[in-house]
């Protein structure tokens, strides 16, 4: 399988872009806020030529820590917000993820928003520190709800844990500067964009989001991808994520026209499309061997627990664990997760069984391959 090191260091660029949130669903009830499997042996034993270590990633959805997820776990263990789900994320070899809020106790309010998230630096840096966090984007429709102020703490705290971040700065240039990242033996490069909330968008000379138009239809947004990508392939990465904040809440399937964006993205170079936003789960889609996870849901939040006909059901989730061996993707494996009283936990057998389902369902548009057994949900990967 060709790497995208290589396809980069030759000159091949992409485009890139992404969308909001909001934390009241259409028609919710009224009711407030609530308060492993499938490892490969990568021992390489037998001829001695061993086919290489294993590094794996995780990638998760939204990962909200204001609000009541602050208060609950703001004078406890901050690392108790990852629930039962810790240890699993201990194992990987990085984490990626969306940081659905800012860290600050400064800033004023955004005018005229509904919901505002802030996290206590006290609690969600230690947080990100326990459960591995290596790379959080910011390209969304909450890192700027307490302004410049709380924009800048956040960016300061997270490269004071040593956490790459990217998809908001100081101006423009900044809010589109990949970060770098190593997991295991590999580096990884990683950007993120968002097709929500124009007015967070970064300026020429004034502070926000990396804002773009999520179409590669869109000539503007081709040169922004481009320029990003090219940046990216100046740190000579082995793999490059594009973490996308897109699409409307409360969806189970995407956009037709982010389809065409993330299968483009893949075209270009990159090789995990990590989308976000919806609150829900959808389907996956395996694109030139690669993945493309439409929306990985949220992680942990204090939303109200909601859930319809139309299979909307906000706290059952997913850790998605990217297995890459030799520099070659290898597979996505699911692990099923529920949130309950704001923390992270792992999936009993009825919500994993449910997590399962849905994502083989929702991926059936897209001809994914899936790997299913009882206890067990992969997607495999690498071009066949």
């Amino acid at each position: 399988m060709r790497t995208r090191r290589t396809l980069l260091t030759s000159g091949v660029a992409g485009l890139v872009g992404l969308t909001g949130c909001a934390a009241t669903p259409p028609n919710a009830d009224d009711g407030g806020r609530e308060a492993a499997d499938g490892g490969s042996d990568a021992s390489g034993e037998g001829d001695g030529s061993a086919e290489g270590d294993e590094t794996r990633i995780g990638f998760v959805g939204d990962l909200m820590l204001g609000r009541s997820v602050n208060e609950q776990w703001a004078d406890d263990d901050p690392e108790n917000v990852w629930g039962s789900a810790l240890p699993r994320l201990r194992e990987l070899d990085g984490l990626v993820g969306n940081l659905e809020c800012c860290v600050s106790d400064r800033g004023t309010r955004w005018p005229d928003k509904g919901f505002y998230f802030r996290a206590a630096p006290s609690f969600a840096v230690p947080a990100l520190e326990a459960a591995g966090a290596s790379f959080v984007s910011l390209a969304n429709n909450h890192v700027l709800d307490y302004r410049e102020p709380a924009l800048r703490d956040t960016e300061s705290h997270l490269s004071d844990a040593g956490i790459a971040h990217a998809g908001a700065g100081t101006d423009r240039e900044a809010a589109l500067e990949p970060a770098v990242f190593e997991a295991g033996e590999l580096t990884v490069a990683a950007f993120g964009l968002t097709d929500q909330s124009e007015e967070f968008a970064a300026a020429e000379s004034e502070p926000g989001t990396a804002f773009a138009t999520l179409d590669p239809a869109v000539s503007a947004t081709r040169s922004l991808v481009e320029g990003v990508l090219d940046r990216a392939a100046e740190r000579d990465p082995d793999l490059v994520v594009a973490s996308l904040h897109w699409g409307p809440n409360w969806e189970t399937e995407p956009r037709a026209v982010h389809e065409r964006f993330g299968r483009w993205l893949i075209e270009q170079g990159v090789d995990v499309v990590h989308g976000h936003s919806a609150h829900v789960l959808q389907g996956v889609e395996v694109y030139q061997g690669s993945p493309i996870i439409y929306d990985a849901a949220d992680f942990v939040d204090d939303y109200i627990s909601y859930h319809d006909r139309e299979g909307v059901r906000n706290k059952r989730s997913a850790l998605f664990e990217l297995a890459v061996r030799d520099g070659d993707l290898e597979e996505l494996i699911v692990e099923p997760i529920e949130i309950v009283d704001e923390a992270a936990t792992l999936a009993d057998d009825e919500v994993s069984e449910w997590v399962r389902d849905t994502l083989t369902e929702r991926s059936e548009a897209f001809d994914t391959e899936v790997e299913r057994s009882d206890d067990r949900l992969a997607f495999p990967l690498g071009e066949g």
